[in-house]
């Protein structure tokens, strides 16, 4: 059974093309009409939408939505067009040049794919779409002269056979490069024997393979003999290793070397970060020890440095860590409380690395005075039950109508505390919709009574006042999931931008934070396919809001073991990390052979880091769900590193956290982490 994608089509074609400058109404056309989840396997349809190539059969991939129509466009085609193209792969490209022409030639090399391409492109009625089984290099001489050729894999040289195949006036677009990262050029046949070219700039493609490309192996182009190098040859390869010209020896040449994370050097990274208001800490996933101790030792670094850090802020729900913020600032626990870190992922912040953490921030308090104590906060906005239980039992305190209004008004949503993401099924049915009004009432009654209920007690209104936005929020959230990930998305990150600004404005113009939370919340997202997919994140809100007074520390690593679960609500397993994918930024720094190093990406050491770095790589996220076996399309994603953060942190290899035990189903506990431990 297949399902009705159109919407995810349309809007791929709106915010992967439309906003990225596609313009050809052709094109367009054809990427709305033409369905891509009919060409890639059925494990992966519902990623068939998403900014991303996907892995065929063969070892191949289908391209990214956005460079099939780059390319189309620059093809500049016609209806009456005759087009060739080279690399049918999964054969939905030929289908989207099949929409737009009236010829198409297509050869791909692989026997499997060439059959299920045609198959399927049968079934969709693109009779005017001719595949072969072939060497694309040397192109379809019979049926020559071409209009129009599209190459969708990466040769060392525009091959020559291609060039003699286009029409005088015809248009050849083809990644041209190494086997890693290419360039993408248009070449116009402008006479009998003249050529012009146009560069497009960086993509990444597979090695054309053939007698015209890479050889079978990809090191070298095909034909060409490799000889010794005579002993003057010698002399000048000597002269030129002295030069990196890797991105692995520029990277290498560039970083602030460290062998672990209790050794590292940071002063120079403290320099780097002295100016900066708000210092934002990634993770490449939620359950490395390396991350979370590096994190902890730059943190307490920059608490030493200036008493104005005085927020740590975290992915976290904010009941939860408020209940830690009273352990660190040396308060009681509060009287009943919920018992803290038992939603899932119960890992993610009660483990050892943490908790040694909390018990360092504890001593800072101890040696400040209260004024200027450091807080343990939480941005997230999962804890729908616990805050409305913060509200009525601060209001029942402080003002016991009020408490009953917001009883009556939290009624729709406490039938649904205990599965939240029900009430957002719903919801999504037009059940339920006077519930977002009472709950954004609530809020703002709460507002309201700010100077009165402020008087009787501060800090617990500032408490009151960050849970009831949380469900505010979070109805808008569990509303949202069921429209689309990408707008609950949304809304998840700008709440937790809202309580940093919060916290940051209840400490005045002076207080400073740093933040923990993951790569894909903390690097500024326009510089990632989030961006195309509409998504924002913490990290670009941050820069938009603060400017260069925002520092971005991301955080990578090769191989080793991770704390995370294979679904959603399954156990905690201790999990083998593969090695990077060779496309991938990952891949760079593990070829550096260097254990860990520190790379300043605003004011890098040398002029070309940036350069190497800018072209957009794939990155690896693993966040409390890790699926090795599809790794490539569960866990990757295109971005641009030197964009995306202002520092990167490298662990070549990197070992699980230390969960504590924390039971998920206590029904009371007096003793709350981190107090019972």
């Amino acid at each position: 059974m297949r399902f009705d994608l159109s919407q995810q089509r349309e809007r791929m074609v709106e915010r992967q093309l439309a906003r990225r400058g596609i313009r050809d109404p052709a094109v367009m056309r054809a990427m709305r009409s033409v369905p891509r989840d009919r060409f890639v396997p059925k494990e992966l349809i519902e990623f068939a939408y998403d900014d991303t190539p996907l892995p065929i059969d063969a070892d191949q991939t289908i391209s990214q939505p956005y460079i099939v129509a780059l390319m189309a466009d620059a093809l500049e085609l016609e209806p009456h067009d005759k087009a060739l193209e080279i690399g049918t792969g999964s054969g939905y490209a030929a289908a989207i040049l099949g929409a737009i022409t009236a010829h198409v030639y297509t050869i791909e090399r692989h026997e499997t794919l060439c059959i299920r391409a045609r198959t399927v492109l049968e079934e969709l009625g693109f009779d005017n779409v001719h595949v072969r089984c072939g060497d694309g290099t040397k192109g379809w001489p019979e049926e020559a002269p071409f209009d129009a050729i599209a190459v969708t894999a990466g040769g060392p040289v525009v091959p020559k056979s291609l060039r003699e195949q286009l029409a005088v006036g015809g248009r050849l677009v083809i990644p041209v490069g190494d086997a890693g990262v290419q360039r993408l050029k248009r070449v116009w046949r402008t006479g009998e024997d003249e050529f012009e070219e146009e560069d497009f700039g960086p993509v990444r493609f597979v090695p054309l393979i053939g007698a015209e490309g890479w050889s079978a192996e990809h090191g070298t182009p095909a034909g060409l003999r490799v000889r010794e190098p005579s002993r003057a040859r010698g002399t000048l390869k000597h002269r030129a290793a002295a030069r990196p010209t890797t991105a692995a020896e520029i990277v290498a040449r560039a970083a602030e070397p460290l062998e672990r994370h209790d050794t590292a050097d940071l002063k120079p990274l403290l320099a780097r970060i002295a100016d900066a208001r708000v210092v934002l800490l990634g993770e490449a996933s939620h359950g490395t020890a390396e991350f979370y101790d590096m994190r902890a030792r730059i943190t307490l670094a920059l608490l030493d440095s200036d008493p104005n850090f005085r927020i740590v802020a975290v992915e976290a729900d904010w009941p939860d860590a408020r209940q830690v913020d009273r352990f660190v600032r040396g308060l009681e626990a509060a009287p009943h409380p919920e018992r803290a870190f038992t939603r899932f992922p119960t890992w993610m912040w009660a483990n050892k690395q943490v908790l040694a953490f909390i018990n360092r921030l504890r001593d800072v308090n101890a040696g400040r005075a209260a004024e200027q104590a450091v807080g343990f906060h939480g941005l997230d906005l999962y804890s729908l039950r616990t805050s409305i239980r913060s509200v009525l039992a601060y209001l029942e305190g402080v003002d016991r109508e009020a408490a009953a209004l917001a009883r009556a008004r939290y009624a729709c949503l406490v039938p649904w505390e205990h599965e939240p993401a029900a009430y957002g099924a719903a919801a999504a049915r037009g059940r339920f919709d006077d519930c977002a009004d009472e709950v954004a009432r609530m809020l703002a009654d709460l507002l309201r009574q700010r100077l009165d209920y402020e008087r009787k007690d501060e800090e617990g209104f500032f408490d009151a006042e960050r849970n009831a936005a949380l469900v505010k929020n979070a109805e808008r959230y569990y509303r949202a999931m069921y429209y689309g990930r990408h707008e609950s998305w949304n809304l998840r990150d700008e709440h937790m931008f809202e309580t940093l600004r919060a916290l940051l404005h209840r400490h005045g113009s002076r207080a400073r934070a740093v933040v923990w939370a993951h790569n894909s919340h903390l690097g500024n997202a326009a510089a990632t396919t989030m961006s195309a997919r509409g998504e924002t994140n913490v990290g670009e809100l941050c820069r938009t809001a603060f400017g260069d007074s925002c520092y971005a520390v991301g955080f990578g690593t090769d191989h080793g073991t991770v704390a995370a679960a294979n679904d959603w609500d399954a156990p905690l397993e201790i999990m083998q990390v593969r090695p990077a994918h060779e496309a991938s930024y990952e891949r760079v720094c593990h070829d550096t052979r260097l254990p860990g190093f520190l790379m300043p990406l605003r004011r890098p050491k040398t002029d070309n880091v940036r350069a190497a770095l800018l072209a957009e790589r794939l990155e690896r996220a693993i966040g409390v769900i890790y699926r090795p076996d599809s790794e490539l399309v569960s866990h990757y994603f295109h971005a641009s590193l030197p964009r995306q953060f202002d520092e990167w942190i490298w662990f070549d290899e990197t070992t699980a956290i230390d969960p504590l035990p924390v039971s998920e189903h206590s029904a009371e506990t007096p003793q709350t982490f981190p107090f019972g431990v």
